[in-house]
């Protein structure tokens, strides 16, 4: 008999029937636009077929109903995003008219709109949820977000989740759009295909790609081999080539060939460089796409759609549906889940009339003269005629590069012409049961679905298609998540199939089949003529079939709504075929439901069940499937799937039941005869000669279930056995059913899976082994052991039925010998080799690693034992030491894995823990894992919590429990998209104080840091006090007798003008004072103090105004300190904030007075980063003012944001301005000599670094530009040359000698000849002939003005040999040791040569006075200090000696400022304030100590600037102050949050900006310009690193240890520093360590990269940490005299009050209250669980008390005798082995005290019960047959405990014949028995007289 019946007579029922209507439908008509939708129109067509006429009118609605139903359109898919805890959902997206409504709904939750969409033309496709990848330019980062893309008729709208929103117009009419795996493919309309006749194959492009919505649309090429293997390349142009499906997983496109009637599949994947060169390379294909697209379409884009990522499904793929079936369904055009192609034919380009014309006049750069072209066949650039205009012109462009290839893959093979399909109308891929993968199309003019079969090879791009098979069929739908298809037969009937293999027929409750296979007919091929279906024919047939099968259904009440039909009166209505509901077509496919369209119109949602939905059966199938043959496996799991799922079938809770007798069943088994299985009955026996389908059981229940309930062996062992104990009686043995016996027992050996039982039962058994490793599973391993137990004694495995018994004594009786399998039949099975009698048994291989043992390699299945995976290599790596367990050496471990490469760290611990977050485990699956085997785990994971690593990723922090370091790696992930939360964010805003109403711009600091930074005085209030200009200034001048009064208000007036002179350089220093502090409100502009030149006088505080007129005040005095104003206000800004163009429009003044501090503004957006945001219509419209200032700060501002890009719309913008970089023909514009000066600088910084050729060509000229006639170039010409020199150090900057492409320019030598002065080199270039006529104002004559030329050109050269320590060079600018050459060289010179020299010589910089004074030259040194009675030499002049001396030592020790900015060096500190004794250059020597100490607010450099600032009478002039503020601006950098860098773009930006020749008025711009001295900003780093407590989320002190790499100056030095601090430079840092014992430890590993403790710094600095249990912060105790843990002998055991002071987690407080309370407990107990708890608190381990608690309960078990199974024991085991173990310190989590006590009490239980029932172990020894009960539970604790062998390995060891204990010893070690074992088992063997007899063998 055989025991696969004929699969085709099977049916399976479908569950949850409901109505189905689009939900965007119904929204539709509720929708406000829905007036003009006109939807009334698209109702149901049933409700238009139920109206009293003649079929004529029928007939006319039907085709109004076709007409509107083109209007939608919709499509749903699986929800995305949903996490394992979530409901599934389903996602429907729906087109009507102008709108897309995007709905969400699942089954216990009703649909709502997520999205919706109103176009301004009517929808023409809607795109599924596409993938949105990143632009060209950041195509590295790899962010893909979900988008939706609409399709109208001239453009394309793109939504993505996050917000953003593209709208790109079409460039020619489109007639579809497909999403692929990179982007968006759309083919180009061919107009001329739509004509009547045959039309020639146009050669254009047809098809096109858009990888982004800011990416060039690009023609798709296609990859061919030619003749000789030789690739070619060529555009894909046949118009012929219709793409009807696209998928992402894999990558292909189909393509259907109209001419040959075929369809291919091709690969797509983005062209390589040298495809890309080779269709470049040929001139005709380069230019071909030019005329489709047109000059103005290059930069037009499309948006990008890439494929629909639902995490249900690895196969995302879009199929166009076919516009031409034959059908007389009023509804077909419904189905289509895209437009129609006619409906695509209005795709054209709206405001490009050339474009839209059908003719493309734009294309007439088509050169058609290419004959490299195949001849027909599958060739894609045919010959062919064309209706071009080529008569006009276009100008040349720059052919676009294609971004995609296709290469072909299969083709259809025809053989003759009558095969010839048309296009197919439904594409989809299909897995089967097996995981063979599938590409279905569906042929409707053949009724066929034709099943490609393909294979991934090696190379995982490549795909082989292996065989076609055709199933007959109307339609198909895949239904992903259960392997399978439904197939709408020819006959009308729903079949399911599992790829090629027919499963079941579907049957849909209350729904009619058209027709019902008779049982036991054979399928055929149906016929044409069969398919044709009249009414009476077909109603007639139908009848027939229903009689025969005794199956006329009724109607059904669940299914409601359009679905009910009046079924009673259908055979009256049988003249009309509508009126029969039958199953017209398939649609909406998700996951295992799809829509049934009905012959009515209506439609209905089906679910077609799951394979199990118990996890043990779907793990037990798994383990099926990857065991057997895939044919043999496939009828197995279709045998299951059909019994599991037929009509009635059981309920939820037999599956199980219902899985062990199907599986046994196919293995032979008569399961009815099976004393234990028969017991697993249920209403729907599965004996072969029973028919499978039966009612299902009532929920109710009977009689007969109680009484099997207390009849059953489980109920005897947990409820009888305690009552007896509890009478004192003796325990009876259970009820006993005896097994039959005689043939019936026998196995059928023509069973299917006869073969193959040992193969079955060796992973079953594997699968066990993983499920004891789960905690929640260990109710499957108890379920899956009985059927182990059977298969193991029919097998005649012995030791497999020792190791079930042990592990469960209560279930299974051992030594029961019944096999019932022939030994004449056992030959018959196949012995798989990995079977080995030695059962492998997980807990024993880990006890194994334990004990130092070597262990065999653990037999595992990929991706069904995972567990197994996890902890198997976890104690390879943790407890054995290999730490190459997890990445070379898997296969010593594990045998059937391939393991991937791991980033492996440097511990052991370390390598486990990321490891295991790689392989997904969690916290959560770490408490599943049974205690003893998780124990080691738990180990590691405190030994990375004790010592972490900083850059570790969120999971990994999650699993070792460190919250501080999981906050701040989720900080660190958030940062790469939106904006991090800051300190900001926590941190309240200050209120200010009524003092603070005049907003001074300084209240934005965030006091909780700087009250840490600065705690001990209130610097911080002293320096707003001294760069605050809000307020007036008081004025007090004594009022001398012999004044009048209007005299002595112009006392008043002129002293008012003196200290304004301050008030107007203040900005300047507090922007740096502020920077970067604020995050702007968008609804709000922002605050910019007041420059307030106004005074009060005492004692009456009268007004002191500059504008009474008494005195001349220079006019435009306050242009520039606004513009400062402006200036320091945007500079509070932070990098951060977010910032749009709107809003920097709408913080521009109405008045006109404030445009300067606009300007301003403008610029610091700039310095700051965020004018990159300002539209570039903005910038056109104000630098189209004409406003100096403005024009200024814009290209400041602009070029800083695009620092060292070399942007070419920069460039242009700059260009405009510098009449150098103009043609000479160009028109002279009229630009300002400031404006010149700002664009010049700003090519060096858009430059910066870049060593660009003609930049420099230019600039170097620049530098010695000579005045020209007729007045221009002949102002401010200092500061011109000066810019020049500094852009062509910025340009160059660092380069040295390595000026590639530059040597015929002679750069250094001109840079000199600049220096020292010359001959003027006649001007080169294109600017030549501008420098022909001389100035009529300046005779310069044919030499260099080197009072002009000298600085820019000294800088220049500083810049390009900026530490290169380039010897020849810095000889040059050595200072001259001559009296004659020291006349010839200004002083202010010097100190540039000075500065410049000691810049390239870096490494030579030191910072003490013996260094300082080496650059002076030997003639000043010898000559200053010789004593006054000497007489001096009259050739000597000894002023200038001073002068050249003081300048001299003020360069050097600017130079050293340079060298050791922002370090805070104690020597150069030392150094600078040691020379602060200079008569003049104080000021330098101020600023040089200002950047050594930046962001510092060092005190005694505050005093210096503090006291200059009270200096305002004499010399002290606006220049002064300028310099004295930027020096306290630089002291308090950030408000101490950031300070200088060193690297070279630093210290260009700080020469820029510190250039030491300060104005001598608020408007002096002759010598450098006032704007550059804001550009130390981009010098400025963010370096403080500022602890947060975790907890509260609070600043807080924390000591580091910072340790410096070594250098040639010092060692390897760590130094101790209480953050909140400033870092070093991070480049000389090796580590950055939290130090204990208040936090919990975290280092900071710098050597392998700088990157996280940058992005730490770049959020402000914040670095969570984490107080530790029992300790005060720093500030409650700053000695640490008060912490908890404070030592003291009585608090071992503590109140359960006391916890709190430790924790505030409930479930301790909890236990602390119910267990540790001696009134609630017993006086042991509470002090034993109050020492485990406060082990487990202060420890901070408070995981392990469950562990305490389960040992305890183990303990207790075996004391008590109270053990049912054997599991707990056997954790102890581990436990035990674990702390013994030769894991050398480790593993002592656990507390020393406790363990020792728990082993004594578990060895004292045993022995006392071997001592007593010594009968039992000797009875175990011989082989007899154990009684039931505590016993025998006792005794296999006893065996499992002490890892004794089975009986039969100690019995052939011959352990009883033992004479000694020695021999006893000896032969116990060789079977891996422990000494202490030994000692338990001694007097019992070697008191057994007699040997064992054979029999018992």
């Amino acid at each position: 008999m055989s025991n696969v019946y004929e699969e085709r007579s099977a049916m399976i029922a479908a569950g949850e029937l409901q109505s189905f209507v689009p939900f965007g439908r119904e929204h539709c008509k509720n929708h406000p636009n829905a007036v003009n939708l006109q939807l009334r129109q698209l109702q149901p067509a049933s409700e238009l077929w139920s109206s009293d006429g003649a079929a004529g009118l029928v007939g006319s609605l039907q085709e109004v109903t076709l007409h509107e139903r083109e209007k939608e359109f919709w499509q749903l898919r699986k929800g995305s995003g949903s996490s394992a805890g979530q409901v599934e959902y389903e996602e429907e997206l729906y087109a009507a008219g102008n709108m897309v409504i995007w709905s969400r709904g699942s089954k216990g939750q009703a649909s709502n709109v997520y999205k919706a969409f109103t176009v301004d033309s009517a929808v023409q496709q809607v795109l599924r949820w596409c993938s949105l990848g990143g632009p060209l330019n950041l195509r590295s980062i790899s962010i893909v977000e979900q988008t939706v893309c609409i399709a109208q008729s001239t453009c394309v709208n793109v939504h993505s989740v996050s917000g953003k929103d593209f709208i790109s117009p079409l460039p020619f009419q489109v007639s579809t759009l497909w999403p692929t795996k990179f982007g968006l493919l759309f083919e180009r309309k061919n107009v001329m295909s739509d004509a009547p006749l045959s039309p020639p194959r146009e050669h254009l492009p047809t098809l096109f790609s858009m990888l982004h919505p800011v990416d060039e649309i690009a023609p798709v090429v296609c990859s061919s081999t030619g003749l000789f293997d030789i690739p070619r390349i060529q555009y894909v142009s046949d118009s012929m080539l219709r793409v009807v499906f696209t998928c992402c997983d894999p990558s292909i496109i189909m393509t259907y060939d109209m001419v040959q009637c075929t369809h291919t599949v091709w690969a797509l994947r983005k062209v390589t460089p040298e495809e890309q060169s080779m269709v470049l390379k040929c001139p005709e294909q380069a230019t071909l796409v030019q005329g489709i697209l047109g000059a103005s379409f290059l930069n037009n884009h499309l948006r990008n759609s890439c494929g629909l990522d639902s995490p249900g499904s690895p196969l995302h793929c879009h199929a166009l549906h076919n516009q031409n079936r034959m059908t007389s369904s009023p509804s077909m055009h419904s189905r289509a889940h895209s437009p129609t192609i006619s409906n695509m034919a209005a795709l054209s380009r709206s405001h490009s009339p050339g474009m839209a014309s059908p003719s493309f006049s734009g294309a007439q750069r088509f050169n058609l003269s290419c004959h490299s072209l195949s001849a027909r066949g599958h060739s894609l650039l045919p010959l062919s005629n064309s209706t071009l205009n080529e008569t006009l012109l276009v100008p040349e462009m720059e052919p676009i590069k294609p971004d995609l290839c296709i290469e072909q893959l299969w083709s259809e093979t025809v053989s003759t012409s009558r095969e010839k399909s048309c296009q197919a109308s439904k594409i989809f891929l299909s897995s089967d049961l097996c995981e063979n993968k599938y590409l279905c199309f569906l042929v409707e003019s053949h009724q066929q679905l034709r099943c490609v079969k393909f294979l991934e090879s090696n190379n995982q791009s490549q795909l082989i298609f292996v065989s076609v098979v055709s199933v007959p069929a109307k339609d198909a739908a895949p239904l992903e998540d259960i392997g399978c298809m439904l197939v709408l037969e020819t006959s009308g009937s729903l079949v399911l199939y599992t790829g090629v293999t027919r499963v079941s027929k579907v049957f849909v409750p209350g729904l009619l089949s058209p027709t019902f296979s008779l049982p036991g007919s054979t399928a055929r091929r149906s016929t044409a003529l069969d398919s044709i279906s009249t009414p009476a024919k077909g109603t007639v047939r139908h009848i027939s079939k229903l009689e025969e099968m005794g199956m006329m259904p009724s109607p059904v009440s669940e299914v409601r709504g359009s679905v009910m039909h009046h079924e009673s009166s259908w055979l009256e209505d049988c003249t009309f075929q509508q009126a029969v509901p039958h199953i017209h077509a398939l649609r909406d496919a998700v996951s295992n439901r799809v829509t049934l369209e009905l012959s009515s119109g209506s439609m209905l949602r089906i679910t077609v069940p799951e394979i199990a939905t118990s996890d043990l059966v779907k793990r037990c199938l798994q383990a099926i499937r990857l065991i057997l043959p895939k044919d043999t496996a496939m009828k197995v799991l279709i045998k299951w799937y059909n019994n599991y799922n037929a009509p009635g079938g059981p309920s939820m809770h037999l599956e199980w039941n219902l899985f062990v007798t199907c599986v046994m069943t196919l293995m032979g088994y008569n399961t009815e005869r099976l004393a234990w299985t028969h017991n697993l009955h249920f209403e729907v026996p599965l004996s072969p000669v029973i028919a499978p389908k039966k009612a299902r059981p009532a929920d109710t229940g009977s009689d007969e279930d109680w009484e099997y309930l207390r009849s059953s062996d489980y109920h005897w062992q947990l409820s009888m056995r305690q009552m007896v104990s509890v009478l004192g009686q003796r325990a009876s043995a259970p009820p006993v059913e005896e097994e039959d016996s005689g043939p019936a027992l026998c196995v059928d050996s023509s069973a299917l899976l006869f073969p193959h039982i040992p193969a079955l039962f060796y992973v079953l058994h594997l699968l066990y082994e993983d499920l004891k490793l789960d905690a929640l599973q260990r109710s499957g391993a108890q379920a899956l052991v009985g059927l182990l137990h059977q298969l193991a004694r029919d097998l005649q495995l012995e030791e497999y039925i020792d190791l079930y018994w042990r592990d469960y004594p209560s279930f299974i009786k051992p030594f029961t010998k019944s096999c019932v399998i022939d030994q004449a039949y056992m030959e018959q099975l196949n012995w798989p080799s990995f079977l080995t009698a030695e059962p492998p048994c997980v807990f024993n291989w880990l006890s194994s690693c334990l004990r130092g043992h070597s262990v065999p390699p653990f037999p595992y299945m990929p991706n069904i034992c995972e567990r197994t995976r996890l902890l198997v290599l976890s104690y390879a790596l943790y407890v054995v030491g290999d730490e190459n367990a997890v990445s070379t050496e898997v296969s010593k471990y594990l045998t059937k894995i391939s393991a991937g490469e791991l980033r492996l760290q440097c511990s052991l611990a370390e390598k486990l823990v990321v490891w295991l977050t790689s392989a997904g485990f969690t916290l959560k699956d770490l408490e599943l894992v049974p205690f003893g085997a998780a124990l080691p785990i738990r180990d590691a994971i405190y030994q990375c919590r004790e010592h972490p690593c900083s850059d570790w990723s969120e999971e990994v922090c999650a699993l070792i429990g460190r919250q501080d370091l999981t906050k701040q790696a989720n900080k660190v992930t958030l940062s790469v998209g939106k904006s991090s939360i800051s300190m900001a964010m926590m941190m309240e805003t200050p209120v200010p104080s009524e003092a603070d109403e005049e907003e001074d711009g300084m209240t934005d600091q965030h006091p909780e840091v700087t009250g840490l930074i600065w705690s001990q005085d209130l610097r911080e209030q002293e320096v707003r006090r001294l760069l605050q200009s809000s307020r007036p200034i008081r004025v007090n001048v004594p009022h001398l007798p012999e004044l009048s009064d209007h005299e002595y208000i112009e006392e008043k007036e002129n002293k008012l003008l003196q200290l304004c002179q301050r008030t107007m350089a203040l900005p300047v220093g507090r922007g740096l004072f502020t920077l970067f502090s604020y995050r702007p409100v968008p609804t709000e502009p922002l605050p910019v103090p007041k420059l307030n030149l106004t005074g009060r006088a005492p004692p009456r505080n009268t007004m002191v105004d500059l504008n009474s007129g008494n005195i001349d005040v220079p006019p435009n005095m306050t242009c520039w300190p606004s513009f400062h104003n402006g200036v320091a206000a945007g500079l509070k800004i932070a990098s951060a904030s977010q910032v749009e163009s709107a809003w920097i429009a709408y913080n521009k003044p109405k008045n006109a007075e404030l445009a300067n501090e606009y300007a301003g503004f403008l610029m610091a957006l700039g310095l700051n980063g965020h004018l990159t945001k300002l539209a570039t219509l903005n910038i056109h419209d104000n630098l189209n003012k004409g406003h100096e200032m403005t024009s200024i700060g814009l290209l400041l501002g602009v070029s800083a944001a695009k620092l060292g890009t070399m942007d070419m719309s920069i460039t242009r913008l700059l260009s405009i301005h510098i009449p150098a970089l103009l043609p000479p023909t160009s028109t002279e514009l009229d630009v300002p000599h400031s404006v010149q000066v700002a664009a010049v600088v700003g090519i060096g910084l858009v430059y910066q670094g870049t060593g660009h050729r003609h930049n420099a060509e230019v600039l170097l000229a620049e530098i010695g530009r000579p005045p020209g006639p007729e007045m221009e170039y002949c102002t401010d010409r200092e500061s011109y040359s000066l810019a020049a020199g500094l852009a062509l150090g910025m340009v160059c900057l660092g380069h040295g000698s390595n000026l590639i492409g530059m040597s015929d320019l002679n750069v250094p030598e001109q840079l000199y000849q600049y220096m020292v002065g010359g001959h003027r080199r006649t001007h080169t270039g294109m600017n030549r002939e501008k420098h022909k006529s001389p100035s009529y104002q300046i005779k310069e004559g044919d030499t260099i003005n080197v009072d002009v030329t000298c600085p820019g050109a000294t800088l220049a050269l500083a810049m390009i040999y900026l530490k290169t320590n380039n010897r020849s060079i810095a000889d040059w600018l050595k200072a001259p040791d001559t009296m004659f050459l020291l006349d010839f060289i200004k002083p202010e010179f010097l100190l540039l040569r000075t500065l410049a020299r000691c810049l390239i010589m870096w490494d030579d910089i030191l910072p003490n006075a013996e260094w300082v004074n080496s650059n002076v030259p030997q003639i000043i040194q010898e000559n200053l200090g010789l004593n006054e009675e000497m007489p001096v030499s009259q050739d000597l002049n000894m002023e200038t000696l001073a002068q050249a001396h003081d300048y001299i030592i003020a360069g050097a020790c600017m130079a050293v400022g340079f060298r050791f900015a922002g370090s805070a060096n104690t020597d150069a500190f030392e150094c600078l304030v040691g020379l602060y004794n200079l008569q003049t250059c104080l000021s330098m020597v101020l600023i040089a100590i200002s950047m050594v100490m930046s962001g510092s607010g060092d005190l005694k450099v505050l005093q210096l600037c503090r006291f200059l600032h009270r200096r305002t009478s004499g010399e002290m002039n606006y220049g002064f102050h300028m310099a004295h503020h930027m020096a306290l601006g630089l002291l308090f950098l950030g408000g101490g949050r950031y300070t200088l860098s060193t690297s070279n773009s630093a210290i260009a930006a700080l020469l820029c900006a510190l250039y030491p020749h300060f104005p001598a008025h608020s408007t002096d711009n002759r010598y450098h310009l006032q704007a550059l001295r804001h550009l130390s900003v981009l010098a400025a780093e963010p370096r403080l690193l500022v602890p947060v407590d975790v907890d509260t989320l609070k600043p807080c002190h924390a000591l580091l240890d910072v340790t410096y790499k070594e250098t040639q100056w010092y060692e390897e030095t760590t130094v101790e520093l209480m953050a909140p601090t400033l870092l070093p430079e991070l480049h000389l840092l090796k580590e950055i360590k939290v130090k204990g014992p208040r936090y919990w430890e975290l280092t900071i590993d710098i050597s392998r990269g700088t990157q996280h403790l940058q992005s730490i710094l770049s959020r402000d600095g914040v670095l969570y940490v984490k107080l530790r249990a029992g300790q005060l912060p720093y500030k409650e105790d700053p000695q640490g005299l008060n912490s908890r843990l404070t030592p003291n002998p009585e608090v071992r055991v503590f109140q359960p009050e006391a916890i709190s002071d430790f924790t505030s987690d409930t479930a301790l407080l909890s236990f602390a209250e119910y267990f540790c309370n001696p009134s609630k407990n017993n006086k042991h107990k509470q002090t034993l669980f109050s020492a485990i708890l406060y082990e487990c608190v202060t420890q901070e381990n408070p995981e392990m008390l469950p562990t305490y608690v389960a040992i305890d309960q183990a303990v207790s078990g075996v004391e008590q005798g109270q053990v049912c199974e054997t599991f707990a024991l056997g954790q102890m085991r581990l436990v035990l082995e674990l702390c013994e173990s030769h894991m050398k310190g480790r593993g002592l989590l656990l507390s020393s005290e406790f363990l020792p006590v728990m082993k004594s009490a578990i060895g004292s239980a045993l022995d006392c019960w071997l001592s007593a029932n010594s009968h039992l172990l000797r009875a175990y020894l011989k082989g007899q047959t154990l009684g039931e009960g505590t016993d025998a539970n006792m005794l296999a604790s006893f065996l499992l405990y002490h890892s004794l062998p089975s009986f039969r390995k100690m019995t052939s060891a011959d352990l009883e014949g033992s004479a000694s204990f020695p021999e006893l010893l000896m032969k116990c070690c060789q079977l891996g028995v422990s000494v202490r074992a030994v000692q338990s088992l001694s007097p019992l063997l070697l008191g057994m007289g007699l040997p064992l007899p054979p029999a018992a063998l």
